[in-house]
Parts: C-alpha cells; sequence; structure tokens
C-alpha cells in the first residue's frame, strides 16, 4: 500500500457508522502524510425488503470506508444517510431527497475539507440510484480537484468473484447476495429473519426509471439473499479494500513526499 502502513492512525467508530475521532487525532494523522485524502461514505434510507434495514446502503457504505480507514491514512467522514431513492416511493419509511440537493451537499464538504487543508475526497457511495454523484466527480476533476468515486462497477466485480459470490452484479440488484453477506459480517443484529426464503429475481428492468421498483418487484427485493453469508461479506470488504489502493495512489500522485 504505498509503504502507506506505518502511518495509519487508529480511527473510532461509534456504533460502526460515525467517526469518534477528536480535533487533535485529525491533526496528528495529517500531519503524518504528504497529503491528506477524507473519505465519506454516502448511503440512502430505502427499503431493502422485509429483513433489511432502511438503512442498508448506509451501513454497506460505512463498513467499506471503515475497512478502507482501517488501511489507508485517510480522515474518515460520518455518513450521508439520505440521497436519491425516489424508486423506491412506493414502500412505507424510503426518504429521499433531490440529486440538486445531493450534488450541493457533497460539493459543499469537499470545499469545506480543501479550506481545512484536505486536498482531496474520495466518496463511497452505496446505493446504485445516486448517478449524480459521478457528475460531482466527474465537475470536480475539470476544475483542477481531486476527487474520486469508489468502488466502481469493476471493483465490484473484482470483489463477487474474490468472495464466492455467485449472484451476477445484474441480478444482485437490491437486497441480494452481496448486501446481505456484508451486512450478516459488519452487522449481523440488524438482519431479520427472512432472507433465506426471499430470493426473487428480475433482470429486464428497461424502465424502472420510469415506472419504479414497484413494478418489478412485490417484495422489494431483486437478488438470491439466501446465498448471503458473513464469510462472503468479509471477502467482500477485504477485495474492496485492496481495489482501493489504485485511487489512494491517484489522489496523492505528485504531491511532497511521493
Amino acid at each position: 500500500m504505498s509503504g502507506s502502513g506505518a502511518r495509519v492512525a487508529a480511527h473510532g467508530v461509534a456504533n460502526g457508522v460515525v467517526p469518534t475521532d477528536t480535533t487533535e487525532d485529525v491533526r496528528t494523522r495529517g500531519a503524518g502524510v504528504s497529503a491528506q485524502v477524507a473519505v465519506l461514505p454516502v448511503g440512502s434510507f430505502e427499503q431493502h425488503g422485509p429483513f433489511l434495514p432502511l438503512a442498508t446502503d448506509t451501513l454497506v457504505a460505512c463498513a467499506v470506508a471503515r475497512e478502507i480507514a482501517a488501511a489507508y491514512p485517510v480522515h474518515l467522514l460520518p455518513p450521508v444517510t439520505l440521497s436519491c431513492s425516489h424508486e423506491h416511493a412506493a414502500w412505507p419509511g424510503t426518504v429521499s431527497i433531490s440529486a440538486v440537493t445531493l450534488h450541493a451537499v457533497v460539493s459543499d464538504i469537499a470545499a469545506s475539507l480543501r479550506r481545512s487543508g484536505v486536498e482531496a475526497l474520495v466518496v463511497v457511495n452505496g446505493h446504485g440510484g445516486n448517478y449524480v454523484l459521478g457528475n460531482v466527480v466527474q465537475e470536480a476533476s475539470a476544475r483542477g480537484e481531486r476527487m474520486a468515486l469508489f468502488p466502481a462497477a469493476e471493483d465490484w466485480e473484482t470483489a463477487r468473484e474474490r468472495a464466492g459470490v455467485v449472484t451476477s452484479l445484474l441480478t444482485d440488484m437490491h437486497a441480494g447476495e452481496i448486501e446481505t453477506s456484508i451486512l450478516l459480517h459488519a452487522h449481523p443484529e440488524f438482519v431479520r429473519p427472512g432472507h433465506e426464503s426471499a430470493d426473487f429475481t428480475a433482470d429486464d428492468r428497461r424502465h424502472l426509471l420510469t415506472v419504479g421498483m414497484s413494478a418489478y418487484t412485490e417484495s422489494g427485493v431483486i437478488g438470491r439473499p439466501s446465498l448471503g453469508s458473513a464469510e462472503k461479506g468479509k471477502a467482500l470488504l477485504a477485495s474492496l479494500t485492496e481495489s482501493f489502493e489504485p485511487y489512494f495512489a491517484l489522489l496523492t500522485a505528485g504531491t511532497d513526499g511521493e
């Protein structure tokens, strides 16, 4: 990991989600690196069937970000917990904000970080419907700012293969094998009974943006959660942590000390 292991400072995380660093922790960590990189988990608050919590995407994004922060000298941020979940509006409990609002929130966070000396931001996205995050990164990069979106589809595909996840990324769309596995590993206390018999597939979803999820699934599940396991969840996170290395190298390239 580009020799970064010796520079990593421990992070405390309350309930696996909110960082418990003090300002001195951040100061100490920042003094030991040539360029500071912040990691922002972005989740959602939307239905995930009858067995996973509304906060599933946030918990997944935080689990990925937490593993990254344990392996690389990055500044771990608290998550953005509401995002663009409009396709799930038919289910009780789902809450969305507009793409314009999410764009503004992430852009404002990046600007605030730069004012405090954190040069780069990695957005760890846990919700596939947050398409606007790609635009945020594109626009920031065009302005010469250092920003990245993680994980890419290729990172998920590598993780899926290494973890022995059977379901394809197309089929494993929502509350399926991957999300169930990560929560069984990171937050088993939040997984309720029922995932063992909740499998449902709908690979042809070409009208999803027009008609929403309710046109394709009654339960809210699209995938095979019955195949989920804590072992797969652990392996998924390990693979994603390894895949983060080139992102970290890219964002810190050309800085003093590299």
